[in-house]
């Protein structure tokens, strides 16, 4: 049995993504910004998909922005916002915990001479909404906190935070990387006072390479690519057509069913976690089952490195992660598990398990005998 628990890193593509983007690549393959027939075709994919995406986020189409994805998504809106609005402000905020999408953006902004204050974070991986009202300046101009974690699924309280902002600083931006929590969520940047939004397409089953920033009309962002002009200047480059056109298929198709599909995600969290518990000497990490997102787990397992424990699932047909998949090719360990006080020696023996709608009870059964039988004969092996 195959079995693909990473989820978190990328999803496998719909079937009607990829044959919706065949079409576009093979037929209706013009340049937006060409007059004739084929380009006005291409333009009619860009402006289908703004209205897509609008409709589902409850914003006007002209707010959204298509990129390469979430790292230039969070780019786009630190850079660009903190260098707009530098006269009013040189601080900025975001957490411990945040996607290095997200910091390493901030820990450039520093060396350009803005301050950033680090959220810290309590053991589930929550932000206090009274550490974010200490940290507010009146030179305070962007606070930019993640929607959902990537490694342990904690969820930021986004709304409460997003008012306190506004009745603080009211001209605070305010930037939300959702890039785990669209298409698992119904977000509504407008209800939660968020200026800025973050959004990748391979992780609700579009296709790699492709994203979107919400950036509400008023706000002051400056562009970080020149170029042609397109996308009101705001993007230039020619537009991704064919992986626009697959982003919104796929959250169209995601929200289209999101309810029922969240709850059934959420009932196999919580089999996976009441199987693994029964092993012995294995914590899962952030949130109490019922509070983090559905499709993520983070376990850490006492006395079996997580290379080890990836590798000898992998020989079983299952593959899971040691992290994040941007950064768990570098020895460093992970931020987010440091943050939430995961004791020195779990740090490098912990795997996150991600789902998705395509994953099934057969498959979290045959993962939980797996880890069952797997754990206790490598904790053997290592103490010899």
């Amino acid at each position: 049995m195959e079995v693909y628990l990473d989820n978190s890193a990328t999803t496998r593509c719909f079937d009607e993504v990829s044959q919706l983007m065949h079409k576009v690549m093979c037929e209706d393959y013009g340049n937006p910004s060409s007059m004739h027939h084929k380009g006005v075709e291409a333009e009619r994919y860009l402006r289908y998909a703004g209205e897509t995406l609008a409709k589902i986020l409850k914003v006007n189409e002209k707010e959204i922005l298509f990129t390469s994805g979430g790292t230039e998504s969070d780019n786009i809106a630190l850079i660009g916002a903190a260098m707009a609005n530098h006269r009013k402000g040189r601080h900025l905020i975001t957490t411990a915990i945040e996607h290095p999408a997200i910091l390493q953006p901030m820990a450039y902004l520093e060396k350009q001479g803005f301050q950033v204050t680090y959220l810290p974070v309590d053991r589930e991986g929550r932000i206090s909404l009274r550490d974010l009202e200490r940290a507010m300046r009146p030179d305070t101009i962007l606070v930019s906190i993640m929607h959902t974690n990537n490694e342990i699924g904690s969820i930021q309280p986004i709304g409460e935070a997003g008012a306190l902002i506004r009745r603080i600083n009211p001209g605070t931006l305010f930037h939300v990387d959702a890039v785990q929590g669209f298409g698992k969520f119904r977000i509504y940047p407008a209800k939660l006072h968020v200026d800025m939004l973050s959004v990748s397409a391979h992780k609700i089953h579009g296709p790699k390479g492709v994203g979107f920033l919400y950036i509400r009309d008023g706000a002051k962002v400056s562009p970080i690519l020149y170029g042609g002009g397109q996308q009101k200047g705001m993007r230039s480059g020619t537009e991704n057509v064919p992986g626009i056109a697959g982003l919104a298929k796929a959250a169209e198709m995601v929200y289209a069913h999101l309810d029922e599909d969240m709850d059934r995600l959420y009932g196999l969290r919580t089999m996976f976690i009441r199987g693994v518990e029964g092993i012995g000497q294995v914590r899962v990490n952030g949130c109490p089952d019922g509070e983090g997102a559905a499709h993520i787990v983070s376990l850490s397992v006492r006395g079996v490195r997580s290379e080890v424990l990836l590798h000898a699932l992998e020989e079983r047909g299952i593959y899971v992660s040691a992290g994040s998949a941007c950064s768990s090719n570098k020895p460093q360990p992970s931020a987010t598990l440091k943050a939430i006080g995961v004791e020195k020696d779990l740090l490098d023996s912990t795997i996150r398990f991600s789902f998705s709608v395509f994953t099934t009870k057969e498959e979290i059964q045959y993962t939980i005998q797996a880890l069952s039988e797997t754990i206790p004969m490598l904790r053997k092996y290592t103490r010899r």
